[in-house]
């Protein structure tokens, strides 16, 4: 199998994984804690960031010994985007549309991600 191939199925076992944080944590954020929707869209996108970032640099691209900078490239790119794309997406389906919250996320999550996979391939873990 290409190495590519292999990454791309890493990615997505990691995104799986994502997903379910950042919904669990939404779930967390909101129905728990009381929270604004949005502030916590933010919080619950940065908490799937953050575990994404960890497995992708120990796992999805570990052959690419990642440094520290890789973080800030991550948080830069995929943080920033995953962020504001999610709160603007959420605040049109949720805020606009009244979709529910939790599906309004997912809609969100899956229009974003083919850019977080090719930010993260040919940028935030690049070869050197």
């Amino acid at each position: 199998m290409p190495a590519i191939a292999i990454t791309w199925l890493r990615f997505n076992a990691v995104g799986l994984l994502g997903i379910a944080v950042q919904l669990a944590a939404l779930q967390l954020y909101r129905q728990q804690l009381g929270w604004h929707y949005l502030a916590a869209t933010a919080l619950a996108v940065e908490t799937a960031v953050l575990h994404n970032y960890f497995w992708h640099w120990k796992w999805t691209w570990r052959e690419r010994q990642a440094d520290a900078s890789s973080l800030l490239r991550f948080q830069c790119t995929t943080g920033l985007v995953s962020i504001l794309g999610n709160l603007l997406a959420m605040r049109l389906l949720t805020g606009v549309l009244g979709l529910p919250v939790l599906l309004a996320n997912m809609i969100s999550i899956s229009v974003l991600y083919l850019f977080n996979f090719l930010v993260s391939d040919r940028y935030v873990f690049r070869l050197r």
